[in-house]
């Protein structure tokens, strides 16, 4: 019987300072009813220790955007993963397609960078998701397939119990096009297939695998339908308090 997990998750980007965070977390802690939903929030680095501080006490888990690969070293700006166990953190982002695009993250540094977070304990939100182009040229199960092999096939079965999906179609991100349920759903559930292909329907079956990409309050109920897909990465829908709890509520 499967035991996945349903999950909303906000990814803040580079958004809110620390009165906005703390006049978000005020008014959302206030007002969030009860959810079967596990409520996940990656704020800046800056307020990472800040949120995690008003949070700690009501159900919602603080975590990190992004993390370097390397346990420590001279890399000047970046963020290791004992810093971020340091403050409580305990999950990361990795692999956004802002990520890949802007900052050159390939597959072999994500790779690298899911290593390294198993090592040290954290659990990952891990990104995949295909360009309008790929899409256009009938590649998009190829390049997700290449990007979950190359990202997250080193893994044993045991470490996927660490592991959430987040499906984004990169044509889908802040643009306000979203992916229908449909297609949503046929490529959630195509996900699940070359999981399960590579080790086992178990696993596969319990791995929580999250839509991202221009995700609203009036289009979640009819993607969260589906039922391959467990919850949401929601990133400018998330910034306003208000329908961010909509979201939650629509699961």
């Amino acid at each position: 019987m499967s035991q996945r997990k349903k999950i909303i998750a906000a990814n803040w980007k580079m958004y809110k300072d620390l009165a906005e965070s703390n006049d978000f977390f005020t008014f959302f802690i206030e007002n969030l009813q009860d959810t079967k939903a596990e409520i996940l929030i990656a704020p800046s680095f800056t307020n990472l220790w800040h949120a995690f501080d008003a949070t700690r006490e009501y159900p919602i888990e603080i975590v990190a955007q992004n993390m370097h690969e390397s346990e420590e070293g001279a890399f000047t700006g970046e963020v290791s993963a004992k810093m971020l166990k340091s403050i409580g953190i305990e999950r990361v982002i990795l692999g956004h397609s802002e990520r890949r695009e802007y900052f050159a993250e390939t597959d072999r540094i994500l790779s690298e960078k899911v290593r390294t977070a198993l090592a040290n304990e954290i659990k990952i939100i891990f990104c995949i998701g295909e360009k309008l182009e790929d899409r256009k040229d009938g590649d998009h199960f190829k390049l997700v397939e290449s990007q979950l092999r190359n990202g997250l096939f080193h893994l044993n079965a045991k470490q996927w119990e660490s592991v959430v999906i987040a499906y984004e179609p990169v044509w889908a991100i802040g643009t306000g096009e979203t992916a229908s349920p449909e297609q949503a759903q046929e490529m959630h559930q195509f996900i699940r297939k070359t999981i399960a292909d590579k080790y086992s329907n178990e696993v596969s079956d319990n791995v929580s695998i999250l839509y991202g990409g221009s995700v609203k309050p009036a289009n979640a109920k009819d993607l969260f339908a589906q039922p391959d897909i467990d919850g949401a990465l929601v990133g400018g829908a998330s910034l306003e308090v208000e329908s961010f709890i909509d979201i939650i509520s629509a699961l």
